[in-house]
């Protein structure tokens, strides 16, 4: 059974996430399909409750209370606890930006996020969702997952070009992942965000499950020039991690 009032309030939450400078009432309202009476009120309380703010010209917005929720839900993820020491120790070994992400409703979530002080200015950002066919994180999912759950994901997805190189031919894709799997580490070379290089690996559990993925990213040239170096660190990092999961080779 589904409680009216708080699908309402979850279904406002989950839109106004995509929409940064915020929404007004009638906006809302009309976006979602609900009566702007009720949407008021719900609006009022989530305001009250600090889950949402108003912002000048009456527009509403994610609240705090919401970064607090958030970041607790973190904690309680098992991986990305048993990750963290991890990720931090990579990222000042490598020298560049480290990320952790999950997959959730067939997108990218990232999940944690280590700057060094010499890292790339990148869109990224805890709790941002991407394409899963255009980042090395989103590619390590899709090749490193079962085939059919792979190829059903492709099949499903719009595939628009970000860069100038982002691949959007589901075959050419394809033909990657059999080098990704060979080599234990997908590549995103310029495909999400111009002059970034990311390398991503995966995370299994104890149930030889793809639970998440890994990555190092930062200018291409540095990356490249020390491949071989972060490409093994990356490797080491991931196995460890899926070992803390349980997961046995």
């Amino acid at each position: 059974m589904t409680v009216k009032s708080a699908d309402r309030v979850i279904s406002i939450l989950d839109h106004l996430k995509d929409y940064p400078n915020g929404l007004s009432l009638k906006e809302i309202a009309a976006q979602l399909a609900l009566p702007q009476s009720s949407t008021f009120q719900l609006l009022q309380t989530m305001q009250k409750r600090h889950f949402l703010t108003v912002a000048e010209g009456k527009v509403y917005k994610l609240g705090p209370k919401l970064v607090q929720i958030g970041t607790r839900a973190l904690e309680t993820l098992d991986v990305y606890a048993d990750a963290r020491p991890f990720l931090r120790e990579l990222m000042e070994k490598v020298e560049e930006t480290v990320f952790m992400a999950m997959m959730i409703e067939e997108e990218l979530v990232y999940v944690a996020k280590f700057d060094n002080y010499r890292s790339i200015r990148t869109t990224a950002q805890i709790g941002m969702r991407k394409p899963l066919y255009c980042t090395g994180l989103g590619k390590a999912f899709l090749a490193f997952m079962p085939e059919p759950v792979s190829d059903h994901l492709l099949s499903n997805m719009k595939l628009e070009p970000i860069t100038s190189k982002t691949l959007t031919d589901p075959q050419a894709l394809k033909e990657q992942f059999a080098g990704f799997r060979e080599q234990g580490f997908a590549i995103d070379d310029e495909e999400n965000e111009v002059g970034l290089y990311c390398l991503a690996a995966p995370i299994y559990n104890a149930a030889g499950e793809m639970v998440a993925a890994i990555s190092t990213a930062g200018p291409k040239t540095r990356v490249l020039e020390r491949y071989e170096f972060v490409s093994e660190s990356l490797l080491t990092v991931s196995k460890a991690i899926s070992e803390r999961n349980g997961y046995v080779l």
